[in-house]
This record gives structure tokens, sequence and C-alpha cells, in this order.
């Protein structure tokens, strides 16, 4: 299918109706009541080794919106505490399924001093000028007051939707989605014609100028751990030991800056194939009197692309290290991948064409007068779970895709324009009966 962007047509009177439901104060309304529920108990970290979060506070909020609009509303939980949110929504028959999805949890928000922008308080939502300021803001409790009032919009203007509309909000997203989405795939049959994740995919050029992309790929992600051994000696007589933390210095610019086998994607995506170093340790307490004999480091591998896998990645990094104890007849070093870390893999791109992009392409020609840009997002979302699974899935939200620390922030006007994209956009795909 070729999708008709030359001339966009007009919008209907019901269309208008629609979008009128559609503003800045409604969206306001809708993210500053999302962004603190359960917070921070939602709070997720990526970290294997640290304790998960808890949605059940966001879940319970959001499952009584839902509820207030029609739908009905199951809480499907793997694990306690953690719960999913899926409401359904039939339609009258004759339109394609649809799936909005966005997730519960959050990144931790670290230091809260730290968050000047919102008075030291990382979950009150706090607007300066353009942009509303909080942990969740761009990533994704912002992002999914869109999809929620994308969604009230159609409804409170009359319409009957032809498809069924199912709002899918996730648990566990922050750590790769197994009490989440790959639960609601793997064991409870989640299924629907098209899925828009509504996630960061905005973007600001230097002239000021912005728009939202479609992602219509995935790279993938991998944490690997890296040890290095040596030999404990006295702090006064380091020349008679070899210190695994100077061992661990001289390898870890080789591992930095090291390439990885791949076969080039269609979109490359903005981070090439890669490790980052997330952690070192070494040395252990009471014992400053003598040199280290165990270094670890955590690398995160990132910009995954299709044909990628565990094995390839490690080869690839235990090739690396063979290399310098070669060169250094002192190293000892080994890799692992980090215990219960996911391999997660690049997708494949979804087409263009075909639905759901097509109908977003359309809606944002008729709201932004342009065409969306189609790109592969670095980041982990959701979207990977249902595409990995042959699910027609991508990505498109208002917050930026880039990930803030601290004073995390969404740009007010692009969550309107995104939330009037989605709108028409589900009226395309679903349909509205007569």
């Amino acid at each position: 299918m070729t999708v008709d962007l030359a001339s966009p047509a007009a919008l209907s009177d019901l269309e208008r109706r629609v979008l009128a439901g559609v503003t800045e104060e409604a969206w306001l309304d809708l993210a500053c009541a999302l962004i603190p529920a359960g917070q921070p108990e939602a709070e997720n970290p990526l970290d294997p080794d640290q304790p998960a979060g808890r949605e059940e506070g966001a879940a319970l909020f959001i499952a009584d919106l839902l509820k207030d609009m029609g739908f009905a509303v199951e809480l499907p939980t793997k694990r306690e505490g953690r719960p999913n949110v899926v409401a359904s929504l039939p339609g009258a028959g004759g339109g394609a399924s649809l799936i909005l999805n966005d997730h519960l949890d959050t990144y931790p928000a670290g230091d809260w001093a730290a968050w000047t922008m919102t008075g030291g308080h990382p979950f009150r939502p706090t607007r300066h000028g353009d942009r509303l300021y909080a942990r969740g803001t761009s990533d994704t409790r912002g992002n999914l007051a869109c999809t929620l009032l994308a969604t009230r919009a159609i409804l409170a203007a009359g319409v009957r939707l032809k498809g069924d509309l199912s709002c899918v909000y996730t648990a566990d997203e922050e750590k790769n989605g197994p009490d989440g989405s790959i639960f609601l795939l793997d064991e409870k049959g989640l299924d629907a014609d098209c899925v828009i994740v509504c996630e960061p995919t905005g973007w600001t050029a230097e002239d000021g100028s912005w728009g939202l992309g479609v992602a219509v790929a995935n790279g993938g992600n991998f944490l690997v751990e890296v040890e290095t051994r040596g030999t404990k000696t006295h702090l006064w007589r380091p020349d008679t030991g070899v210190n695994a933390v100077a061992k661990m210095a001289r390898l870890l610019p080789a591992l930095e800056t090291m390439t990885f086998a791949h076969t080039p994607a269609k979109l490359a995506g903005g981070t090439p194939p890669r490790t980052t170093i997330l952690r070192i340790a070494g040395g252990v307490p009471r014992e400053m009197q003598f040199t280290p004999d165990v270094c670890r480091v955590v690398l995160g591998v990132v910009g995954v692309l299709p044909g990628m896998t565990a094995d390839s990645v490690m080869a690839d990094i235990e090739a690396v290290i063979a290399n310098a104890m070669r060169d250094d007849p002192e190293l000892d070093a080994s890799a692992r991948p980090y215990p219960q870390a996911l391999f997660v893999e690049g997708t494949l791109e979804q087409d263009g064409d075909a639905e759901p992009t097509a109908a977003l392409r359309r809606a944002y020609v008729r709201t932004l007068g342009t065409e969306p840009k189609l790109y592969r997002k670095n980041a982990f979302n959701d979207t990977i779970r249902f595409a990995e699974r042959g699910k027609a899935a991508v990505t498109f939200g208002p917050g930026d895709d880039g990930w803030a620390p601290i004073n995390e922030s969404i740009h007010i006007g692009k969550a309107v324009a995104a939330t009037k994209v989605l709108a028409l956009a589900m009226l395309d795909i679903l349909g509205v009966a007569e």
C-alpha cells in the first residue's frame, strides 16, 4: 500500500469535534495527575541485582480512569504488587483492532535535591514556559496522558468505533518486560492487528524547530560483566603483586572503543553497536593496607542490531580480552553475561506504508503539515516485545528521545500535537461505525 499524502483531506465535522477535546489544559490536567500516581514506588532500576518497582498505585489509578470511560478493565499480574492494566473496548465490527501501549514504571529519580526545576521533589509536576518538569514527564507518564486524552476525546464526541480498542499499560518495562509485556504476550495471549507504543520520539533542532518521529525499529541491549584478577600485596610493596584495578584501567579503553560484528541495518539508529561503562568495583572495606586482587566492571552493550546475538556479542568482547592478555602476560581477565540480565535483540524495520505507520503519517501531515521522520530508536521499549512476536508495532510519542537523569521534562506543545495525531490515527485504523 502506498500512503497518499499529497493532498491531505480536510477535517470532517466529527474529527473537529474529537480534536476540540484535545486542549493544552486537558492534557496538563491528566499529565499532572498521572505523574505522581504511585510514586516513588514505581521506580524500577535496570540493575538486575536491585529490587524491582511496584506499579500497583499507578495501575489502580489508571484503571479507574478507563472504567469511567466505559472500558472493561483487567489487571493481569505475574508478580505481587506489579499489576498490568489491560482495558478493552469492543467495536461494532468491521474494523482493525488496535493496542495503545505505555508503561507504568519509571527509572529512578536519584538525588531529589538535584531536581532544581521542581523544587527538590522529582514527582511534583512543575511548568516552566513551554515545558513540564518531573520524573516521568517524558518517559513516560506524559505520553500516557496523550493516549488517555485521545481516547477520551473520541468517546466524548460520541464516536462508535468499528474495531476493538485496547489500552494496555505495562509493568516492568524498565527491566525489559518479564513481568509486563513478555508476560502479557506469552502467557495471556495479548494480541491486536496494530500496536502504537506511545513512548518518546520527539526531537528539537538547533534552530528551535521540532517534530515527532515514528520509530519503526529499535536497537537492542545487553549487560556484560568483565573481571580482572591480580595478586594481593601490601600497599607498601605494590611491586610485588598485580593490581587488578590497574589492569582493568588499562583494559577499559580497548573495551570502550571496540567494534562489534554486525550486518548494517536499513535504519542504523543514532547509536552504533558499542559498549558503555556502567559500574566499576575493586578493593574491599577494611583492606586499604592491601592492593585489590579482583576488579569488576559492568558494561552496557547498546545499539544492538538484527542478527547480533548474545553469543556473537560475548565472542567479540572475549576476542578483545584475549588480545589484551597476549599483549600483557600479567593480565588475567574474563567476561560473562551479567546474571539475570536479558539479551534484547534489535528489531527489523516495520513497513512505513503499512498500518499503523501509514495512519500515523496521514494524521501527522493533517495535523502538522509535514511528514514525520521514520527512524530506529536506540532504547528499549515494549515495541520490541510486540515486534519480535510478529505484531505490527511502532513507537510514537511527544517525549524527548533522550533521557535526562535529573530535571526530566516534556514539551507541552508537542504533547498536544501528538495527542491530535493519535486521535486521528485511531479513527483511521479502527474506523467509525455509522
